[in-house]
């Protein structure tokens, strides 16, 4: 169904109970991210909607529309080798760089396996605006604003290329940002297998099928490698899209 909810048409008393269901889910992070409403059903997308709501007036779309990945909008990205969806969360590594980790996670309800999908840093995009195949892109952690980071650092695990997230809402952020979307055809598409690579490094988002050990037993080591393969292949999943703006069909 077309979301077509603007948030100067919320009364203040939908809009206020929004605002907290939201905040709860978000508080409980990765200890229990569903909450259920009428008979059972789970919505762990809720969240994620109303944020949007609130910062965007453009009109939302489910995944079930449009087949195109759009500037601005909130999804989750599926290893589909290792079968994880990519993640982050408020802890940071142990050695190498100490930012805040990635892993991959198995746990498809996960609020912390929301990334916002930016421009690159010196050309943003527009929202709504579909992203091409060959844009460098910038990934931005929902919850904690963090954006998806690499450097030359080694990672802990496989002792690959290390991958983080580092910086806030507050930091502009650096190329160790940036990741170029290789895809074939024209624009990034929803059904689509896509790999990114790393603009500074020339590296390519992996995981490496190592597990954590506590606090985040069982996440996934997510890593960079020099070659694509079929360890470096993603696709979106779950997500929340805003309506395409550009007049090309796809």
């Amino acid at each position: 169904l077309v979301v077509i909810l603007r948030i100067r048409l919320l009364s203040p008393g939908v809009f206020s109970t929004l605002t907290r269901r939201m905040k709860r889910v978000l508080a409980e992070g990765d200890r229990k991210s569903t909450f259920r409403v009428n008979g059972g059903w789970r919505i762990f997308g809720t969240a994620l909607l109303i944020l949007l709501l609130v910062v965007s007036d453009v009109p939302l779309f489910t995944s079930a529309l449009s087949p195109l990945v759009t500037c601005g909008s909130s999804v989750k990205l599926l290893h589909t080798r290792q079968d994880v969806r990519l993640h982050s969360h408020e802890v940071q590594y142990g050695s190498g760089s100490k930012q805040q980790s990635v892993t991959g996670v198995k746990n498809a309800d996960d609020v912390n396996s929301y990334w916002l999908v930016h421009g690159h840093m010196e050309k943003p995009c527009i929202r709504g605006e579909p992203i091409q195949c060959g844009d460098a892109i910038r990934l931005v952690h929902l919850k904690t604003k963090a954006k998806l980071h690499s450097h030359l650092f080694q990672s802990p695990l496989s002792k690959k290329q290390e991958v983080s997230c580092f910086g806030s809402d507050d930091t502009r952020g650096d190329t160790g940002d940036h990741w170029v979307l290789e895809c074939s055809g024209r624009e990034w598409r929803k059904d689509s297998t896509v790999q990114l690579k790393h603009v500074d490094t020339g590296s390519y988002l992996y995981v490496s099928g190592h597990k954590f050990n506590r606090p985040i037993a069982g996440q996934y080591e997510v890593s960079a490698i020099n070659n694509p393969s079929a360890d470096t292949d993603w696709k979106t999943m779950e997500g929340v899209y805003l309506k395409p703006t550009q007049k090309s069909k796809p």
